[in-house]
């Protein structure tokens, strides 16, 4: 088994935090990757996944446990049973970001507006990540994975991983466990062939973040290169030389609430709505049926709040850090909390604990951290 010296997790986190662990284990290849976790299972060790770091707070001690590297790469061209489509299989340790670029040099469609998101493809379907209107459900086809309870080795249809917003049955939330505690292998996508001409972009979302009249067209290399502008403007785009992007990226999610309690919010708060859940199928057996149909009662759809803009306006402003901590606020971006140079676990979670206190205080609704966090508590 590859094991290797244990590197502390500040050096392979993104936001530049976290201790050594006992035991580390790089695995190169899906075998060594299988090898590895059954191994460590079987030894009912504690146990950490670690891709590429962007999407982790660990503790400042010691991690008492093994962490696996996945370091797996690799994409496979197949056919699609959809004319005009292509699927990708690729491994879970590719970076996410080189697969939006080979897609986008392919002339392949569906995940370009996902630029310069850090982090690998094996974790790109347990946050069900997305921007500016995409999100990889919307491409997913299945997944290939390994299930701690069994050890064994599956494919599974995406619409088994219950996607959601920023969540599947694979994501350890916290203060929970995943639903299936299971590690992916590999990620099946299916894209729109669209070429390198220009084409129609889709989506209001979408468009509205790129600047597009709904009957402008561009190229696929023009949505990724206006992408990656806009988030290096928000400090979203990993610079070792700009400490505003040694982040998790956004460390707390928009928040979904209900349509009664998006109301109690001042107007000026950015917000978009969920899409609407249909009444099923309702069937009514003949003999029963007395020539009444009861309506269908009438569901608002949640709401999606911006936990930006909810931040700012609670006097946490961009750049924000107490005391000489630090961590701060980035001075781009009010959803990155940043590590200034030597911040420790505590003291980023420090700042997570003020944010979240001063945005319960002014509005009533505490903010979710999205970032996995081991060992650290908000």
């Amino acid at each position: 088994m590859p094991e290797v010296t244990p590197i502390p997790l500040a050096q392979l986190t993104t936001l530049r935090a976290g201790g050594t662990p006992e035991r580390m284990i790089d695995a190169r290849s899906v075998d060594e990757l299988v090898d590895a976790l059954r191994d460590v299972w079987a030894e009912r060790d504690e146990w950490l996944v670690l891709g590429g770091g962007s999407n982790l707070l660990a503790g400042d001690e010691p991690f008492a446990g093994t962490v696996i590297r996945v370091l797996t790469e690799g994409i496979e061209r197949l056919p699609s049973p959809r004319p005009g489509f292509v699927r990708l299989r690729v491994q879970a340790g590719h970076s996410w970001d080189a697969l939006v670029a080979h897609s986008v040099a392919e002339g392949l469609s569906g995940i370009a507006a996902m630029s310069g998101i850090p982090g690998t493809v094996g974790a790109a379907p347990v946050q069900n990540i997305g921007a500016y209107g995409q999100e990889i459900v919307q491409t997913l086809v299945e997944v290939e994975l390994i299930d701690e309870a069994t050890g064994e080795v599956s494919t599974v249809p995406a619409d088994e991983l219950g996607l959601g917003f920023r969540t599947s049955v694979l994501k350890q939330h916290y203060g929970s466990v995943p639903t299936r505690p299971a590690v992916i292998l590999s990620v099946t996508l299916e894209l729109a062939e669209v070429g390198s001409g220009e084409f129609p972009v889709r989506g209001d979302q979408l468009r509205q973040a790129l600047g597009l009249a709904p009957d402008a067209t561009v190229t696929l290399q023009w949505v990724r290169e206006t992408v990656l502008a806009t988030r290096a403007r928000k400090g979203m785009v990993l610079d070792d030389a700009d400490p505003d992007t040694h982040s998790a990226g956004s460390f707390f999610q928009n928040a979904v609430v209900s349509a009664s309690f998006a109301r109690t919010l001042p107007e000026a708060c950015p917000r978009w709505p969920m899409a609407q859940v249909r009444e099923a199928t309702r069937v009514i057996p003949l003999e029963r049926y007395d020539g009444y149909i009861a309506p269908p009662a009438s569901v608002e759809p949640d709401v999606k709040v911006s936990a930006a803009w909810l931040i700012e306006h609670a006097g946490v402003r961009k750049g924000f850090r107490l005391g000489r901590s630090r961590a701060a606020l980035s001075t781009k971006h009010a959803l990155a909390l940043t590590n200034r140079g030597g911040a420790t676990a505590e003291e980023i979670a420090e700042l997570a604990r003020y944010v979240q206190g001063r945005v319960q205080s002014e509005f009533g609704l505490i903010l979710q951290p999205e970032p996995v966090l081991v060992g650290v508590e908000l």
